[in-house]
């Protein structure tokens, strides 16, 4: 297993990330800091289990815990960089076309 130093949430990460709290505390409040806070613990669980996961559209994806959202990174050295987070109730199509923009 490659031991992972760092792990970095790119710009359009935490864009995503962002979108997915004010989605869901327009649901109810507070489920959208819940969404937040969960997000973030799958998110550094990669200095463990970063490259375990299935690669998909080029991307490793885990996916996360408690809500409905794949997190899309690669690994370069002891880094994993996380490039997406995104809805998996989303076409694919859709998730595919927001992954090739980052190449």
């Amino acid at each position: 297993m490659k031991v992972i130093a760092r792990v970095r949430t790119l710009s359009l990460a935490e864009a995503d990330l962002y979108d997915g709290f004010l989605f869901y505390e327009r649901k109810e409040a507070g489920v959208g800091s819940y969404f937040f806070e969960s997000l973030s613990s799958d998110i550094e669980s990669l200095r463990l289990y970063a490259g375990i996961h299935r690669r998909v559209f080029g991307y490793h994806r885990m996916l996360a815990k408690r809500f409905p959202f794949g997190i899309y990174y690669d690994i370069e050295r002891d880094e994993a960089r996380v490039w997406r987070v995104l809805d998996c109730r989303k076409n694919p199509r859709w998730i595919r076309e927001q992954l090739r923009q980052q190449r």
